[in-house]
């Protein structure tokens, strides 16, 4: 417990922190936790590790996509968080921004470990004071000087450190290979703490990147492999799971319904539940999948019996692949009662809303996306008024569309299901086209322009411009054209020519572009751009420059 070291002020400047990347942050307050009857004897096992003084300074949960890792991890995350153990969180997640790589990594963990240790916060401010350009610096300074050396300067007992755990939830989704080796082996340097028993509970898929890193540590960390626990415990687990859901579901039902519609209390079988307990296992994804699927009121008037007998109509056909038994009966419903022209234009909407949803560099809300892409929002909405058991489509306008969860993306884009899944999506053509959409955006309509916010005052710092009048100037749609345009050319691996559109684009606003990355305050992260830029489109430092004298007389 942080006892004796919470009563301090907190007085620091700013680091820099990924938005959402807590457990208990408000973009993941409805993600789910472990049923209270589930997943005992694992929770006992990490509890054990992180109270033993002379246990590993690692605890590496791996399994593959769908086992319930981020589910574990926020029920550790809150379990520690109840007894004033838990230090910090950081969930990664591909597509969420700053959540999707490591650049504020280790800021964030600091910036949450200040918070329930104040007393950190003058040793923190010292070296950001002797060093302002530590928080733009290497993973290995920052670690090191930003919460190794101020933590080793706390006055704590001695005899009775501090116990400090740190959650970091799905390092497969680190963007960067190299990136994820490097924080492996930066956790593993806090079993030199003396000051506090440091401990890092790390979830990820068992991807070879990952594996290497642990390697290379061997003997600093405990592992446990989701898929190797014993299947009996595997199949109780999803089985009180689906219980409980389909009780949930049924109840729910029952108030909404006249008398002869009514589920009988015994719905649904014991012979149905367990087809769909065997179903699943080992996925819990799939477990919560269908029962979102079967909860939905949306499937043309269907109930949950039906639905429900829809799924099992997948295990009748023999289905072997766990994701296309999880997802093929929520994409399917897309499907039924139409012709084949009208099918063709669904699966082609599906592809350019839904393929652009799971592509998205940070997400956005369904009128942000049809700004962005050209489609008009109620097509996006009525499109995804299906798909709630897959995507979280929020109520409120400008709340953005998130997936449920990653292997969704993995399934639609595997190449080998690009005959067999009529909803495959083609990665590198989808991000051509938001490449080109984010360019057609930016370079249409005065959307980018000379002071853009009409300050009338050059030389003005940027702080000295309401957020109000950036916002207003610069929407969130062209805020995140701006932003991730160059990554979605990279990822399309098109090849760049003179004459097209980045051209033409580079020609006309290279300089508002600049100034709308500044007035965001991603300046920095326009340096990092052009760097890529020039590795997709070839544009040297001599011609940035000429860029830029050019674009002085637009």
């Amino acid at each position: 417990m942080f006892a004796g070291v919470t009563d301090q002020k907190i007085d620091l400047p700013a680091l820099p922190t990924a938005k959402g990347a807590g457990f208990n942050s408000y973009e993941n307050q409805h993600d789910p936790r472990c049923h209270p009857e589930t997943r005992v004897k694992l929770l006992h096992q990490i509890t054990a590790w992180a109270d033993d003084p002379q246990g590993e300074c690692i605890f590496w949960l791996n399994g593959m996509a769908g086992t319930g890792k981020s589910t574990i991890s926020r029920t550790v995350a809150q379990l520690f968080d109840e007894r004033k153990e838990l230090g910090a969180s950081f969930f990664f997640k591909r597509g969420e921004g700053d959540r999707g790589h490591a650049a504020s990594f280790w800021t964030t963990v600091t910036d949450q470990l200040i918070h329930k240790l104040p007393c950190l916060a003058p040793h923190v401010r010292s070296v950001i004071e002797a060093d302002p350009a530590i928080i733009g610096k290497t993973m290995r300074d920052q670690f090191e000087k930003l919460l190794l050396q101020p933590l080793e300067k706390m006055a704590v007992d001695p005899q009775n450190p501090l116990k400090v755990l740190v959650v970091v939830d799905a390092l497969d989704e680190c963007d960067r290979e190299e990136d994820v080796r490097v924080i492996i082996d930066l956790m593993s340097q806090s079993k030199d703490l003396k000051s506090v028993r440091l401990k890092f509970f790390a979830t990820s898929r068992p991807e070879l990147p990952i594996r290497l890193g642990f390697e290379d540590i061997r003997g600093r960390y405990k592992d446990l492999v989701l898929q190797q626990i014993p299947q009996p415990i595997i199949e109780h687990d999803i089985s009180i799971f689906i219980h409980d859901q389909l009780s949930r579901i049924r109840d729910e039902y029952n108030k909404t319904v006249p008398r002869h519609r009514k589920l009988p209390e015994d719905w649904p079988s014991q012979t149905k539940v367990r087809v769909l307990v065997k179903m699943a296992i080992p996925l819990f994804i799939f477990a919560a999948t269908a029962c979102r699927f079967i909860s939905e009121r949306r499937y043309g008037g269907a109930g949950p019996d039906e639905r429900l007998t829809k799924i099992l109509e997948y295990q009748a056909r023999g289905q072997k692949d766990n994701l296309d038994a999880t997802y093929l009966p929520v994409l399917d419903q897309l499907l039924v009662g139409i012709t084949d022209s009208a099918k063709d234009t669904v699966v082609k909407e599906f592809r350019d809303i839904v393929g652009s949803i799971i592509i998205l560099a940070s997400p956005l809300s369904t009128a942000a996306l049809a700004r962005l892409i050209r489609v008009p929002k109620r097509v996006i909405d009525d499109r995804l008024d299906l798909l709630h058991s897959v995507l979280s489509v929020p109520s409120e306008l400008d709340t953005p569309v998130r997936l449920l969860h990653l292997s969704f993306r993995d399934f639609l884009l595997d190449p080998e299901k690009r005959k067999a899944n009529p909803f495959w999506i083609d990665e590198k053509e989808s991000n051509s086209k938001l490449a080109t959409h984010c360019l057609q955006l930016m370079s249409t309509d005065d959307n980018l322009k000379k002071d853009i916010c009409d300050l009338q005052t050059p030389g003005r710092l940027r702080t000295e411009v309401d957020q109000q009048t950036i916002d207003g100037c610069l929407p969130v749609d062209i805020q995140y054209a701006c932003l991730y345009w160059v990554y979605h050319l990279k990822e399309s691996k098109d090849m760049i020519q003179d004459g097209e559109s980045v051209h033409h684009f580079l020609e006309r606003h290279f300089l508002h572009w600049l100034e709308a990355m500044s007035l965001t305050g991603r300046i920095s992260e326009s340096i990092r751009l052009i760097d890529e830029l020039q590795s997709v489109v070839d544009v040297s430092s001599d011609q940035c420059h000429a860029l830029a004298i050019a674009n002085r007389k637009n």
